[in-house]
C-alpha cells in the first residue's frame, strides 16, 4: 500500500478562509497564513489553496496572501482559483507553490493542460474537477459548481490526464460539506480509468471516513478535507494515529 496523504483545503474568499455546504452558504473561518502555519506545524502533508470565486468574478489570483502563505509553511503547496493560461502557472509558481490546480481554466482551453505539462512538468499539474450526479450521470461543473458544463466527469477526467495532468482531485459536490463519508462510488470509478494520484475531496466527518476511504479504495493516494480540520473537530495528529492503528501507512 503507499503511503497515504492528508491535506488540508484552504477555501479563500476576500482574504479570508470560508467554508460552506454543497458549495454554498459562505462562513468566515480564519486567516489563511494563520490556518496554514498551524497545519504544516501539525503534520499536514500538503495544503492546498483555492481562491474560490477567482474564476466566477473574472479575475486573477490574489498573490499577495498566497505569497505570505507559501513563505509560513514548509509542505508542499497545491494552488488553484482563476487559472486560465500559463502566465497564471508562472505566476503563482514564482509566489511559492509547488503546484498549480486547473479547474475552469482546463474546461475553457484544455490544451491548457499540455502546454503546462510541457513547460513545467506533469507533476506540477493538477486537474481539479467538481462532479455532481445529473440524472444517474457523473457531471462536470465549472465555476464553483455553479454551473453544468454538460461534459461527462470520467471521461473529462482520461482526456486531462492523457494530455498531462499528473494528479487529479475529485470534488464531489454531493458529499460536499455534508460530513457524511467520502464518495466512493464516484472515486472508485475515477481510480479505475487513471494511473496519476487520485485525491478524495468532499464528504469528510470524521476519523472513520478516511479508514473507510483508504480501505475501500487502497490504491486512492490521498484524502481531503477542509471544515472538519478547521473547527477543531479532527486534529492531524489523531488521525494519523488511527489510520496507523489500522494499518494504513501514512508519513508521521
Amino acid at each position: 500500500m503507499i503511503t497515504k496523504r492528508i491535506i488540508p483545503c484552504l477555501d479563500v474568499k476576500n482574504g479570508r478562509v470560508v467554508k460552506g455546504v454543497q458549495f454554498e452558504g459562505l462562513s468566515d473561518v480564519s486567516s489563511p497564513v494563520e490556518l496554514g502555519k498551524y497545519y504544516s506545524d501539525c503534520g499536514a502533508d500538503e495544503l492546498v489553496f483555492y481562491d474560490i470565486t477567482a474564476s466566477a468574478e473574472g479575475r486573477a489570483l490574489f498573490t499577495d496572501i498566497l505569497t505570505e502563505v507559501a513563505q509560513n509553511i514548509f509542505i508542499p503547496l497545491t494552488v488553484g482559483g482563476g487559472i486560465n493560461t500559463l502566465e497564471d502557472f508562472d505566476r503563482v509558481l514564482k509566489c511559492g507553490a509547488d503546484k498549480v490546480s486547473v479547474n475552469s481554466g482546463a474546461i475553457r482551453n484544455p490544451q491548457l493542460i499540455e502546454e503546462a505539462a510541457k513547460k513545467y512538468g506533469d507533476q506540477c499539474v493538477v486537474l481539479s474537477v467538481d462532479v455532481k450526479r445529473v440524472d444517474g450521470k457523473f457531471m462536470v461543473f465549472a465555476k464553483g459548481g455553479r454551473e453544468n458544463t454538460g461534459m461527462e466527469a470520467l471521461a473529462w477526467i482520461k482526456r486531462c490526464v492523457d494530455m498531462g495532468a499528473g494528479e487529479v482531485v475529485v470534488n464531489s459536490i454531493d458529499t460536499d460539506g455534508v460530513k457524511q463519508g467520502f464518495d466512493l462510488e464516484l472515486l472508485k470509478q475515477v481510480c479505475e480509468i487513471v494511473s496519476v494520484p487520485v485525491i478524495a475531496s468532499g464528504g469528510a466527518g470524521c476519523i472513520e471516513d478516511f479508514v473507510t476511504l483508504f480501505k475501500e479504495i487502497p490504491n486512492i493516494d490521498a484524502g481531503l478535507a477542509a471544515s472538519i480540520f478547521h473547527f477543531g473537530e479532527v486534529k492531524i495528529s489523531d488521525l494519523k494515529d488511527a489510520l496507523d492503528k489500522e494499518g494504513i501507512i501514512v508519513r508521521k
